[in-house]
């Protein structure tokens, strides 16, 4: 994320997360991005900002991932090879969506006891990143034979996979601005 940010023009500083707040307080940084809005609100990042931006394409989805030994996990039987796998997946759908309730009540929090202001990234900037992406990918696709492997078959799966839920799934944005209104001015 650091190199697509810094191709937009933004100055990226990498700090510890200890030292995220004082340096918002500071003035060390103007802004800062650490995890998601449960991680942000136990951190106490409203403390030290009032704006949220939201729909960014650097982070964009969060994966749960299981790590296991892979001699040990080789050394397993078939059967429980396969016990662990599905375990991993069940584990990780399961995640998801406790996770994305819990982010959606705490965002709802961070607004009504904080008084965090909800910002969606808007289109123009995503556009950006994607130029700066597009310029990150072909630099490093130069550099790393591996690396250009693994984006293009990230690429393959993308054409195929996005084309598919795009033209299949409706904008949600429709039956949410019907049953609630606009999403970006909703009140907690």
């Amino acid at each position: 994320a650091t190199n697509v940010l810094q191709g937009i023009g933004m100055t990226v500083l990498q700090l510890p997360g200890g030292e995220i707040q004082p340096g918002m307080k500071t003035g060390l940084i103007d802004a800062a991005e650490f995890n998601n809005p449960s991680s942000d609100k136990n951190f106490g990042m409203q403390d030290v900002a009032k704006f949220y931006h939201l729909a960014s394409f650097h982070q964009s989805q969060e994966m749960f991932e299981i790590t296991f030994n892979k001699k040990k996990f080789n050394s397993l039987s078939k059967h429980h090879q396969d016990i662990l796998r599905i375990a991993a997946e069940a584990a990780n759908s399961d995640n998801y969506w406790k996770m994305t309730k819990r982010y959606a009540d705490d965002l709802i929090k961070l607004q009504k006891e904080s008084g965090v202001k909800v910002v969606v990234t808007p289109k123009d900037v995503l556009a950006a990143q994607m130029d700066s992406w597009d310029k990150v990918v072909a630099e490093f696709s130069a550099k790393d034979p591996l690396f250009k492997e693994v984006i293009d078959s990230q690429k393959r799966y993308a054409k195929v996979v996005m084309s598919y839920l795009l033209m299949n799934q409706p904008d949600y944005t429709i039956g949410f601005k019907k049953a609630f209104g606009e999403p970006t001015k909703i009140t907690w």
